[in-house]
């Protein structure tokens, strides 16, 4: 009986960690660039018993790596990720990668995310651009001309697919194994004018939150169910004796 107990609080406590999960997802729907937090549980087989129970793992968190939706702003200095790869930007932490590409310039021409961060190229150097030669132009290779000169490229980073993401600030994670620049860009690229928007789908969260706390309770009710029939069972025997 306490086994039938102590599944239901495994299950609970999982549950809980997929709520909290969710609710950084919803939280997160407008952030640019952000990558959807998920949840993977597996079972652990008990055999103290007689009979075996599983229970569930506390879980182990990924990064979903699925494409956010480009939007056009037409702002020169928005860029956004067409295909796989990152950006790649020099933090306090470490070179850190991400796929929001709202760049600004900063007042000695240094190429900057968002959050003031250097934007690095394929060799993970700064770019500097000369803020009196105008409108910068920005290629599907990442390369940066200004009056028809090229003056730096953005780097696009390959991340491994079987690295561990950490996050970092925003939208951006680190991984725990070194990306490689991009040089193929016949399938990836960067798109100027554009901006990418969070992965996560707003509608599949809520659905996913309603289902959490529908078998939160459903576990609860078994748990109370647990107990009740511990506590007449001691009644019983106690009756008995």
């Amino acid at each position: 009986m306490r086994g039938n107990l102590y599944v239901a609080m495994s299950g609970q406590v999982a549950l809980e960690k997929r709520l909290e999960t969710v609710a950084s997802n919803i939280s997160n729907v407008n952030t640019a660039g952000y990558r959807a937090q998920g949840v993977a549980f597996s079972s652990v087989l008990s055999k103290v018993q007689e009979r075996p129970s599983a229970f569930v793992t506390t879980g182990a968190d990924y990064v979903s790596r699925a494409k956010g939706a480009a939007t056009r702003t037409d702002n020169p200095l928005d860029i956004a990720v067409q295909g796989e790869g990152f950006f790649a930007v020099r933090t306090p932490g470490g070179v850190a990668y991400t796929r929001d590409g709202r760049l600004q310039m900063g007042a000695s021409g240094e190429l900057q995310s968002v959050n003031g961060y250097p934007v690095l190229d394929a060799g993970q150097a700064t770019i500097l651009i000369d803020p009196n030669d105008g409108t910068p132009s920005i290629s599907a290779d990442g390369m940066i001309s200004q009056k028809g000169k090229q003056v730096g490229a953005v780097g696009l980073f390959a991340i491994p697919a079987d690295a561990k993401l950490q996050r970092y600030d925003n939208s951006a994670v680190i991984p725990d194994q070194p990306a490689t620049a991009v040089l193929d860009f016949s399938r990836n690229g960067v798109m100027q004018g554009f901006a990418e928007g969070s992965n996560v789908n707003p509608v599949l969260e809520i659905t996913r939150m309603i289902e959490i706390q529908r078998t939160f309770d459903s576990l609860a009710g078994i748990t109370q169910a647990s107990e009740q029939s511990q506590q007449d069972a001691v009644k019983t025997l106690g009756a008995t004796s």
